[in-house]
Parts: C-alpha cells; sequence; structure tokens
C-alpha cells in the first residue's frame, strides 16, 4: 500500500530553510561525477580476479599467495573507510571526495613500473587508500545531490551504477588479460577518475566544522581494530596454520570491546556509537551486513559449483551468473522509487522472503541443470535481495542527522564490504571443510537472510514504539 511521505515515522525531516537538493541541471552533472566515481572504485575492486592466474605465473608466486591483491585491497579499503568519513566532516565531503581520486590516479599510473610482487602489493594499498577517502563521503554526498522526497530513487540509481560495473569487471578483466598487459587491469578505471574529476565542481559545496578537532587516536584505534578482525579472519580460513588468525581475531574482538568505551565519551567518534545506538540505523547496518554477507558468499561459493560439480567450463560460469546482476539493473532503480513511497520494512520482508525462495531453489537443483533453470532462480534471488538492499540504504543514509552524514555513508559502504569480506571467509571455511559444493552455501544464506528480516522487523516496531515528535 502506498503511504504519504509525511505519514512515514521513519522519514527524516528537515530544518526551516534547509537546502534539500541540488538544482537542476547541476543535479545531473553530480549524479554524472559520482556514477563515474562509484563505478570506477567497484570496477577496481573486482576487475583484477581473472588476472589472478596470470599475475601468479608472470611474478612467480603460488596461487594461494595472489589472492593477496584482492585480499589487501579490501582490508585497506575497510580500514580507511570511518576514519575518513570523520575527516570527510571537517574538511569537506567534495574535497575529500576528489583528493581520494586524485590518489587513486596517482597509484594507477604507478603500476607501470611495477617489477615485482611486493610493489603489485603496495601499488594496490595506495590505490585502496584513495577509494577509501571518495567511498566514505560517497553516500553522504548524495544525500546533499537528491531532494529528500527522491533519496531513495537516487539509492536506486547508485545501486545501478555498482551493479553494471560489477556485472562488466569479469568480461573487461578478461578481454585486457587476453590481449594486453596484465598491469592495464589495474589502469583501466583511471579515465573514469578524470572524467569525474573534470565534472566535479557541480559536486555539493564542502561544508566543513571547523569546530570538530581531529579524532587521530580513534581513527588509528578503529583502523587497527580492523586489521585485527578482517585479517584475523582471512588469515585463519587461508592459511595453513589456522591458530596465528584466531589469536589475531580473538584481540580484535577485544579491541572493539574498549574501542567502544572510548568512542562513548566522544562527541563525533569515529566508530559511529551515537549511530549505532540508533535502533533505526542500528539494526539497518546490522541487517546491510547480513544481507550482502549472503549474497557475496552465495556468488562466491556458485562458481565452484558450477564448475567442479555441475562440469561447467571456466568461460560459462561467468555468463551462467550474469543474471543475477542483470535483475538488479532493473530491480535497483524500481526499488528505490519504492522505498520513496512505501515503508522500507514491508519492501525489506517482501524482497527477503523471495530471496529465500530463490535460494531454497537453487538448492533443490538437478545434478546437470541448463543454463535457464539455473537463470530463473538466479533472478529471482536477485529480485529479493534488490528489493531489500536500496530501501534498507535509504533509511540507513536519510535517518542519520545532517551533521553526521558523512559517517552514516561510512557505516553504510562499512556495511556493505564487511559483509562481503566475511561472506568471502565464510565460504572459505565451507570449502576447507569440504562443504563448500553442497547444500551449505545455501543454507547459511537463507539464515543470513532470517536475519536481516529479523533485524527489520524488530527496526520497524522500535521505531513505533518512539514518541511522536
Amino acid at each position: 500500500m502506498l503511504r504519504q511521505p509525511n505519514a512515514d515515522p521513519t522519514r527524516s525531516h528537515r530544518q526551516p530553510g534547509e537546502e534539500d537538493g541540488l538544482p537542476m541541471p547541476r543535479r545531473i552533472w553530480a549524479v554524472v561525477a559520482i556514477s563515474f566515481g562509484t563505478a570506477l572504485f567497484v570496477l577496481d575492486g573486482s576487475v583484477a580476479n581473472v588476472a589472478l592466474p596470470t599475475i601468479g605465473r608472470e611474478l612467480g608466486v603460488s596461487n594461494g599467495v595472489v589472492t593477496n591483491v584482492v585480499t589487501v585491497y579490501q582490508l585497506v579499503l575497510v580500514m580507511a573507510l570511518l576514519p575518513f568519513s570523520s575527516m570527510g566532516d571537517r574538511i569537506g565531503h567534495r574535497t575529500l571526495y576528489q583528493i581520494g581520486q586524485l590518489i587513486f590516479l596517482v597509484a594507477s599510473a604507478l603500476t607501470f613500473f611495477v617489477e615485482d610482487f611486493a610493489m603489485l602489493l603496495g601499488v594496490r594499498a595506495f590505490q585502496a587508500l584513495g577509494a577509501g577517502m571518495a567511498l566514505s563521503v560517497s553516500a553522504a554526498m548524495l544525500r546533499d545531490i537528491y531532494p529528500s522526497k527522491s533519496l531513495g530513487s537516487g539509492m536506486g540509481i547508485n545501486s545501478v551504477v555498482v551493479a553494471s560495473a560489477g556485472a562488466i569487471a569479469p568480461t573487461l578483466g578478461g578481454f585486457l588479460v587476453e590481449h594486453l598487459d596484465w598491469r592495464w587491469v589495474f589502469i583501466v578505471g583511471a579515465p573514469a577518475a578524470a572524467l569525474s574529476l573534470l565534472v566535479g565542481r557541480s559536486l555539493p559545496d564542502p561544508v566543513r566544522h571547523h569546530d570538530r578537532k581531529p579524532e587521530r587516536i580513534g581513527g588509528a584505534w578503529n583502523a587497527l581494530t580492523v586489521l585485527l578482525l578482517i585479517g584475523g579472519v582471512q588469515w585463519a580460513t587461508h592459511a595453513e596454520n589456522w591458530w596465528p588468525g584466531t589469536v589475531a581475531t580473538a584481540m580484535g574482538v577485544l579491541s572493539l570491546i574498549f574501542l567502544v568505551r572510548y568512542e562513548r565519551a566522544r562527541a563525533n567518534p569515529v566508530l559511529p556509537i551515537d549511530l549505532l545506538a540508533r535502533p533505526v540505523l542500528g539494526l539497518s547496518a546490522l541487517a546491510a551486513v547480513a544481507a550482502f554477507m549472503a549474497s557475496g558468499s552465495l556468488l562466491i561459493a556458485l562458481p565452484f559449483l558450477f564448475e567442479q560439480s555441475f562440469g561447467y567450463p571456466p568461460d560459462q560460469v561467468g555468463l551462467l551468473l550474469l543474471p543475477f546482476p542483470l535483475t538488479l539493473l532493473f530491480v535497483a532503480p524500481a526499488a528505490g522509487w519504492l522505498s520513496d513511497r512505501v515503508d522500507a520494512t514491508k519492501l525489506g520482508v517482501v524482497g527477503m522472503t523471495l530471496a529465500i525462495a530463490g535460494l531454497v531453489l537453487l538448492m533443490l537443483m538437478p545434478d546437470n541443470p541448463g543454463a535457464f533453470p539455473i537463470a530463473w532462480r538466479l533472478a529471482l534471488t536477485a529480485l529479493g535481495f534488490g528489493l531489500f538492499i536500496a530501501p534498507n540504504s535509504r533509511l540507513l543514509i536519510g535517518q542519520a542527522p545532517r551533521a553526521r552524514s558523512a559517517a552514516a555513508g561510512g557505516m553504510l559502504s562499512t556495511s556493505r564490504l564487511l559483509g562481503q569480506t566475511l561472506g568471502a571467509a565464510l565460504v572459505g571455511v565451507l570449502l576447507a571443510q569440504g562443504l563448500g559444493q553442497g547444500p551449505a552455501p545455501m543454507i547459511a544464506a537463507i539464515v543470513l537472510c532470517v536475519v536481516a528480516v529479523a533485524c527489520g522487523l524488530a527496526r520497524f516496531n522500535a521505531v513505533r514504539q518512539e514518541p511522536a515528535t
């Protein structure tokens, strides 16, 4: 049932005289600038996957070691998001966004000079640093670009950009490795950064909070905690000796406990304790982690199932997975549009129900399915995730206080990357136990979808019980 915007208790309210989005046509150019930037960082995060065997062979490292090209990028990116979102509130979102793109361009140019694996890891970390700067404030700028009544549609458009970049990355990476030097996979996104910078003046004007002191201790502590938590999980699941990674993870949990106690006393904490304490935002962030963990683990587990159990050749596996991102291309903008009119929890429950149905059908596939039976099951699952993710993201960003919008954006990006990273680690554990090609990954994804639904329902009940303002 459609609802009037003012009837939704979870919608934010602006103060009188507060600007509501950019005027036209500046808004169009701002959307172009941020879309190119978003596509760049999504593309760069996954385009290198198909080049890993070639890189390992040419640089003389094993298959297990060469995966650090991806791991280092993801790890530095997650470490950077929250500290830089705090910095963006002080120096201005547009300023930090464009500094990040410039750093990425410089790092991309350095790829031409890579001669050994250690230098490649350093360049990838440098690229991730620039990407982390930009992504830490991109969601906050979306809130300033679109009017509040159209924020959901804006989040849907951004989801389309993410899905499109993710869809073309494997094909583009394979083409570059086949016809050019492998270094080009790390440079292909540079033109998008340059185009984004050219029209970047259309992005929202920098808003600086000069009264805020730099949170150096909180930023460094947050990055160290993420390093111990995620790095420890990846170490424990990918190394022969699992105990050092387990110890690092335990140290990360202990560090997180003390970090929370430290941040509670801060007015503008790097780890957004103040936002996570609000049921609408905290539960939305937890739901995002669960949803991205479910979808991420699915997309990592399926190639092993298709190739090693169903017997599909590697060049067909990418095509078999294509219905998932293609479906998101169509669902994401529609879900964003609906989230401006329909309660996000209702959309989310419907979406996760469809996703669970798709996962059950994938789990019950026959031993030798054709392309079509795989395609429609993946499309149904993607439809469910699309109906959940865009409305949940709109709620998380739209409900944060405007002065903390960068922190909310960093929290959203962190939730996405944390979910994807933990999903990859989960599949690694299942594969190591010999369970990765059976029903276990689907069952785990279903459980995570149930967790996402539970968070949405708890959020809905908490909002209804809040006193009217």
